[in-house]
Formats: structure tokens, C-alpha cells, sequence
């Protein structure tokens, strides 16, 4: 499945959405490269791809960006289980 979300997303209602996909699912890894983050089962199959559709130049969509990914990594660390994640959010973008 494939989610397109643009700078006006909500943090908070972004992370309850993620975290509850990486609870239902048996998630192995999340993949942040840049604009695109990828949830890989434990298969290594890509459950869900969320694209942000956004400005990484705008200051204010970066913060909210970056809150969005420090909350999935909470969750992440949280689960205490083989679940890990790779952050690659800004030098994705800016090494193009």
C-alpha cells in the first residue's frame, strides 16, 4: 500500500497511524530514505510506502518531519523486539 502525504500532515495522527501498521503487522524494518519511507515485514517484503510530498527546504516541514520520525522511533525501540530502522531522512535529499 502506498500513502501520499503533503506538508499539511498532523504529526501526532501520522505517528498513531504508523505506530498502529508496525503493531498489527509483524513489521521488521522501516527504511527513512528521504521523502520515502518504506515498512518491510519480517520477509523483507514491503508492507507500506509513505511518501511525503513536501518542501525539505521549508524549516517548519523539516521539524515536523523530523518529530514525526523521532516518535516512530520511540515506538520502534519501544517494541523491544528484532524491529529495526534505518534514518537516512535529510541526507537523502540533499546528496541528490
Amino acid at each position: 500500500m502506498e500513502i501520499f502525504l503533503y506538508s499539511d500532515f498532523d504529526v501526532e495522527e501520522t505517528t498513531s497511524k504508523i505506530n498502529r501498521v508496525m503493531s498489527r503487522w509483524s513489521i521488521r524494518f522501516l527504511d527513512i530514505n528521504g521523502p520515502t519511507w518504506s515498512i518491510f515485514d519480517h520477509d523483507m517484503e514491503i508492507r507500506y510506502v509513505l511518501h511525503f510530498e513536501v518542501d525539505f527546504k521549508d524549516i517548519e516541514t523539516r521539524i515536523k518531519l523530523e518529530d514525526l520520525k523521532l516518535n516512530v522511533i520511540h515506538h520502534i525501540e519501544s517494541l523491544r523486539d528484532d524491529t529495526t530502522y534505518r534514518d537516512n531522512l535529510i541526507s537523502a535529499v540533499f546528496l541528490k
